[in-house]
Order: structure tokens, then sequence, then C-alpha cells
């Protein structure tokens, strides 16, 4: 069966309630890890702004889960109890489905994507996942925000969050655009293009996962309104 990736995203507006997002981050653990047929699973908060900065946003969390199929990703992230919890607190939510395109890397020592769509057709979505070397933390997150102001400019990225484990140490890049080519012509160019070459210069990173999906469904918000609704027929 082919394998389907999902990260739902939740946006909390009160105190109250990101205090309970918060505290999910270590609560919510147990019932992630029982819903039936989940296999890879993470609980992310996010960085503030265009998501890529070390100043987390109190505001966003994510869940990242893998399932065997695109009707069991759909039935559990809508009516499992502990996405129904999330959702009930939540000012919006947005769930995104994948299939995998390509993949290459390990996240935390786990090869947790199965190449199910290899030439899949729809928006592209792209996720780095990084362990940043402590001694280069500070080199590392200086170059960040010049790649979040042009990432944040470029007029064709649909969708872009900065998420993570861990603040600082792990971190998770995720972006959604029309088309490979779009997606290329700004990892080619600019600050994104400079900050790769010194990671592989350098070595910046402990382990470090790339991988490409090709979007299967969403369901839900984002700002008010879908990431993807420029692509929907009118």
């Amino acid at each position: 069966m082919p394998q389907v990736v999902s990260l739902s995203f939740f946006r909390f507006q009160s105190l109250s309630t990101r205090l309970w997002a918060f505290a999910m981050m270590g609560l919510a653990r147990p019932a992630v890890a029982r819903l039936p047929d989940v296999g890879f699973w993470k609980l992310c908060g996010s960085g503030s702004g265009e998501g890529f900065t070390p100043i987390p946003n109190t505001a966003v969390y994510a869940i990242l889960t893998t399932w065997p199929d695109l009707e069991t990703a759909e039935t559990h992230t809508a009516d499992a109890g502990i996405f129904r919890r999330y959702r009930s607190r939540a000012s919006e939510s947005w769930t995104v489905h994948m299939g995998t395109e390509s993949v290459r890397g390990e996240w935390a020592q786990q090869s947790p994507f199965l190449v199910s769509n290899p030439a899949g057709i729809g928006p592209l979505a792209v996720l780095t996942r990084a362990t940043i070397k402590p001694g280069i933390l500070m080199r590392f997150w200086r170059r960040v925000p010049n790649i979040s102001r042009v990432i944040g400019k470029d007029p064709h990225v649909l969708f872009k969050i900065g998420i993570g484990e861990v603040p600082w140490l792990h971190q998770v890049t995720f972006s959604i655009w029309p088309d490979a080519q779009r997606m290329a012509q700004f990892a080619r160019t600019g600050h994104h293009a400079e900050a790769i070459n010194a990671v592989r210069r350098e070595g910046w990173f402990k382990e470090e996962l790339y991988a490409r999906f090709r979007v299967l469904a969403h369901h839900g918000t984002w700002d008010g309104a879908s990431p993807l609704k420029e692509l929907e027929p009118s």
C-alpha cells in the first residue's frame, strides 16, 4: 500500500489555549503513539515571523504522521480523539496529505518516508529536517533570517513554515510550490544557495533529511483560506 505523509497545523489564539498546546508537546505523545495504523510521528512547535527564525511562535504547532494509505490518513486525522482535541481548542487548522516523490537522509536515525508517488502530479511540497551541530548554532541562525525574507517575498511559494521538535537544535522547513521548476528557481539562487553551499563545505549538520512530496489532499484553512486556493478550479 502507498504510504501517506500527513502534516496538521494548528493555530491557538488565547493564552490558555497556547499554554495547553505547549503542554501537549509532552502530554500528547502517548495518545499519538497509540493511534491505530500510525507509523512515524512527531510533535512540533514553530518559529515566529515567516517561521524560519530562532524565536518560537507560541501560537502555532504541528503534528506530522505517516499512514498506510490516504483513506486511513484522512479518517484518523479527522476523527481520532487527539486531533479532535487540538481542533476544538485551535482558532483554525489545516491538514495536508502527501505522497513521497523522493527522499534522502535520516530523521532520528530512521528512514521515515517511503517513496509512493515517484512521478506524481499536483503541487510540490518540500521538507528538510536537520540536527544542527551545537558549535555552529550562531552561524546557522545568522543565515536563516536572510533565507526567510527571500522565501517570504517569492511570488510562487504557496505555503511556508519553519517547525521543529527541539528549539534551535532540530529544524524542519516545509514549503509548497506550484511545481518543481519554480521551487528549483528559488533553491538554486541567492541566500538559500549560499547557505546550502556552506552546509556542505563546513559540515553544519549532525543529521539531515530532504524529501519531496506531491500533495494528494488537504482540509481546513490557514490565515482564513486554503493555502492552495489559487490552484483550485474557480
